[in-house]
């Protein structure tokens, strides 16, 4: 329909003579505003999305990151957790627990096109900057599953060390993974090339979130028996210091510029904010009961907790370090996901 619409307005105004330049300027004008609205009305790519993996309805809400609203659920059935979007924009990776199974969902078309199985219990998934690499920790396996997006199938696994593992996240420059494990006091670091863990960082009890500088030199880790985000020496793999943050630390997310890293505190309903060039918690904001995994905007503008016990998103301004709203979502949000 709209592909008929378009083709009989270019048709009118290649027909129509232009008797008055001016006439014609305003026929073409008028052409183009009303192209840009029935192209509009497609499935839009072009805005701004973030994507909430909802455990408890089996659904992912794709949240409208300009009008702070769900605009769309996406049904999975089973308990997506974890998800990645494509750096294009145009997949979305969503690991099933029960499934043992990894969805890949067209953004597009918000439907399931097709799924690869994984080791028992799958649940945090990260991406590689390129796009290249899906990676998924397997709780009950102690594995990683690294999948090749070109082929669409598991390349190769990894056994970890670190009992339940719950997050595997690359580096910004792809050569390493760093996993946490939730029943261990530590990071291992698997090196992609050998496909073999090669290094081990203690940084305390309950290690989850993970997340990295923007240059690749510091990972910040929310380690959540000991409440304290640890900062590790990418380059040296040592840990460099810990922060204490809020009680229950867990959740990551780094603001694309690296110069605030938020952590997401689970027992006391808030946000920690850290100036990463002082390592120190600089503001504290309250949120809903029990967030964990967070994204940021592109722009590094809003930050979206999810509440896992609220059953809401909470938006975080990032200027002002104040909360601008909570957004309803479905059942017992595991996290929150967006394009880089």
């Amino acid at each position: 329909m709209v592909h008929r619409a378009l083709r009989r307005l270019h048709l009118r105004a290649a027909t129509t003579p232009a008797r008055n330049p001016l006439i014609s300027v305003f026929t073409h004008t008028l052409t183009a505003a009303v192209m840009a609205v029935l192209i509009g009305a497609g499935p839009a790519t072009s805005a701004p999305f973030v994507y909430v993996s909802n455990e408890g309805s089996g659904t992912i809400g794709v949240i409208d990151t300009a009008l702070d609203q769900v605009v769309a659920t996406i049904a999975t059935g089973g308990k997506p957790r974890g998800a990645a979007v494509s750096p294009d924009g145009g997949t979305l990776y969503v690991s099933d627990q029960p499934g043992a199974r990894l969805l890949v969902i067209d953004l597009a078309s918000r439907r399931e096109v097709s799924s690869i199985a994984l080791g028992t219990s799958p649940e945090g998934v990260g991406i590689s900057t390129d796009g290249r690499w899906v990676s998924v920790a397997s709780e009950q396996t102690n594995t990683v599953s690294l999948i090749d997006t070109a082929r669409g199938a598991v390349a190769f696994q990894v056994k970890v060390e670190g009992r339940n593992p719950e997050h595997a996240v690359f580096t910004p420059d792809g050569r390493l993974l760093f996993v946490s494990a939730e029943d261990d006091e530590t990071i291992d670091v698997i090196d992609l090339a050998r496909r073999a863990v090669v290094s081990r960082v203690r940084v305390g009890d309950r290690p989850r979130g993970i997340g990295f500088t923007p240059d690749g030199r510091r990972a910040y880790v929310g380690v959540e028996n000991a409440s304290v985000v640890a900062v590790i020496d990418v380059p040296n793999l040592t840990l460099l210091r810990t922060i204490k943050a809020g009680v229950r630390a867990n959740g990551i997310a780094v603001r694309p510029d690296g110069e605030r890293v938020y952590a997401s505190n689970g027992a006391d309903g808030t946000v920690s904010v850290i100036d990463t060039a002082s390592d120190t918690v600089v503001a504290t904001i309250a949120t809903g009961r029990r967030p964990w995994n967070m994204a940021i905007t592109q722009d590094g503008r809003k930050l979206y907790v999810a509440n896992g016990r609220a059953n809401t998103v909470s938006v975080i301004d990032t200027a002002t370090n104040t909360k601008r709203s909570d957004i309803a979502v479905g059942e017992t949000p595991w996290g929150v996901s967006g394009a880089r």
